[in-house]
């Protein structure tokens, strides 16, 4: 059995290429034509390393969730406290806004408020990714009850709930436009929320 001609580009960068469309743009309006301009690829070329449109979508759904929650746990395993790391993590964000990356959005919440209960494997992909985050969440809510930070009879997916929630809401107002003094008197309401 023939195995087709051998692939003569990098699947990493195109696959970053197209993440940064479906990132900008949103799954269903992301074209074709946007990814395969943006990937630098023949349609051909697109369908033998990916297949179609919406597994395009899922592998860049995919590395954009692993190597934000990579990220994010690293600096939770090496923050002094879950505490800390909560504060700088909505503390930062609130500091984007007016920024490129603040009119961008997470790629996550917006597929998942783009595609919403759909049917279908993105909408799925989605749900899930909110899911992992949502575990992040929890684990730092565990660790900052163990810590002493946050009481420990809290029910700690509740709370896991509450951030991503809260976390969601300051990417769209981010995304709407929000200043960072409006940004970050809306985190030091949500930090607070979980000191009570």
């Amino acid at each position: 059995m023939t195995r087709g001609r051998p692939i003569a580009f990098s699947p990493d960068e195109a696959a970053n290429a197209a993440m940064q469309v479906f990132w900008a743009r949103g799954y269903e309006s992301a074209s074709t034509r946007d990814l395969l301009e943006a990937m630098r690829l023949s349609r051909s070329s697109l369908y033998q390393a990916f297949g179609n449109k919406e597994q395009l979508f899922l592998e860049a759904l995919r590395r954009y969730r692993e190597s934000l929650l990579a990220r994010l746990e690293r600096r939770l395993e090496a923050a002094p406290s879950a505490m800390g790391f909560l504060e700088m993590l909505f503390c930062e964000t609130a500091q984007e806004a007016g920024s490129e990356r603040a009119a961008l959005g997470c790629l996550i919440f917006n597929s998942a408020s783009e595609l919403g209960q759909q049917d279908g494997l993105p909408s799925q992909h989605a749900r899930q990714s909110i899911v992992a985050i949502t575990a992040l969440f929890q684990q730092a809510v565990m660790r900052g009850q163990a810590e002493g930070d946050i009481a420990p009879k809290r029910n700690a997916a509740a709370l896991a709930s509450y951030l991503t929630m809260g976390m969601a809401g300051l990417r769209t107002l981010l995304k709407s436009g929000a200043t960072t003094d409006q940004a970050s008197q809306a985190v030091e309401l949500l930090l607070d929320g979980l000191r009570r």
